[in-house]
């Protein structure tokens, strides 16, 4: 049995007119109150609004937006900008040919450069001298794609740098030139040139500077032989084959470096050698003025004693086991100034200046990095096993 209340006949009671009235009330404020809660978040749709106004000027705003997120400007925007119209293609052209065809110049490689300077009717351009190693004819190709004949005003093979002059009718930009000494690890670096040639002309990398003042031993004549160390700045930014000779620039557009080489195996990933702005600048000038890189020298060809046998280090040379580095004179030159000081083949050099001189790359380094032309070199010599001192007035390699 049911709980719910009855009338004593047993009917249901008959709502009052009263309540049926404040329901009725009630209902319609409650659809009131929904519909202005529905429309009060859609302008546009209450009466007396536009919807098609509204809805226009909601298409431009998002118009507006879009337009500016399209509109991105970096510091490596800027900096792009700011040197890339002075980075070029460099064209290094051989004459070629074979027994069916007529003897022609073309392309045998292609690097980058970076115009550096403009004065008169010249602008001049440094590269790297493996680009330009052995051409018949030089062309530069600038940044608007188009194309100027240029000549080598001179190379140096132990700085791995060239410089060239052409025609400025046109050149569009010079870069700026930075300061390579002031760079700190983790500055932002911006890599600019021709990875892979002329087709991906103008490519912008960007890294860091990963290390300053690398020593990387290089192999200059191809005899598997370590001959030079090149004092370089390391940098993650992508260095490619067709870099070599163009810009790293910092967040300035300033030219802190130029691109020469990578190291390259499967091992490795992002670590790219870049020669410093301060080191090139004698380098560069002294090439734009004489025409070659003008060092002192001794007058002798040298051997690294590690490479002699050891049978020869106790016949020949007369060495004790103690002794284990040096460099050995293979020959020396007539009316040199080692020859004037004394020296002799199978000298064996151990010390210059007082310091320890262990190979090739360490007299090389202390030659042409310390001293100029008329120095004095103190030189200590092993001969017959007796060690011997000798004074050379170091002479012009030119003349050698």
């Amino acid at each position: 049995m049911g709980y719910y209340n009855q009338t004593p006949n047993g009917r249901q009671p008959k709502p009052s007119r009263a309540g049926s009235f404040f329901a009725g009330v009630f209902g319609v404020l409650v659809g009131a109150l929904l519909m202005w809660l529905l429309f009060s978040q859609a302008p546009g749709l209450l009466p007396g609004t536009d919807s098609a106004d509204s809805g226009t000027q909601i298409q431009q705003q998002n118009r507006e937006q879009q337009g500016a997120s399209l509109d991105i400007t970096t510091d490596v925007t800027k900096a792009v900008d700011e040197a890339s119209d002075a980075v070029v293609g460099v064209s290094n052209l051989q004459t070629g040919g074979d027994f069916f065809s007529q003897s022609q110049e073309q392309a045998v490689g292609t690097g980058s450069g970076v115009i550096y300077k403009s004065e008169g009717d010249t602008a001049y351009v440094v590269t790297n001298h493996h680009v330009v190693d052995g051409a018949n004819s030089i062309e530069v190709t600038l940044a608007d794609g188009s194309k100027v004949d240029a000549q080598v005003v001179g190379s140096d093979i132990w700085t791995d740098l060239a410089v060239l002059q052409m025609s400025n009718d046109k050149v569009q930009d010079v870069v700026e030139l930075g300061d390579s000494d002031a760079l700190k690890r983790g500055e932002a670096v911006i890599a600019i040139g021709n990875p892979l040639g002329l087709e991906f002309s103008g490519s912008v990398t960007s890294g860091v500077v990963s290390g300053t003042d690398r020593a990387v031993p290089v192999d200059l004549d191809g005899d598997g032989t370590e001959d030079w160390q090149a004092e370089v700045l390391q940098t993650d930014a992508a260095i490619n084959p067709g870099n070599s000779g163009g810009a790293l620039v910092n967040l300035a557009g300033q030219l802190i470096g130029i691109n020469s080489m990578k190291i390259a195996t499967s091992q490795v990933e992002g670590i790219g050698f870049s020669i410093p702005i301060n080191s090139a600048l004698p380098v560069i000038n002294q090439l734009e003025s004489t025409g070659e890189m003008v060092r002192p020298a001794m007058g002798i060809t040298l051997v690294d004693l590690a490479q002699v046998p050891s049978t020869y280090r106790e016949d020949t040379l007369n060495l004790t086991e103690d002794i284990t580095a040096g460099v050995v004179v293979s020959s020396v030159v007539p009316s040199s100034a080692a020859d004037e000081a004394g020296m002799r083949q199978y000298d064996v050099i151990v010390e210059m200046d007082g310091e320890e001189i262990g190979d090739i790359i360490e007299l090389r380094k202390h030659l042409y990095n310390e001293k100029q032309i008329g120095d004095m070199l103190q030189v200590k010599a092993y001969r017959n096993g007796e060690l011997l001192e000798f004074e050379l007035e170091l002479t012009d390699n030119s003349t050698l």
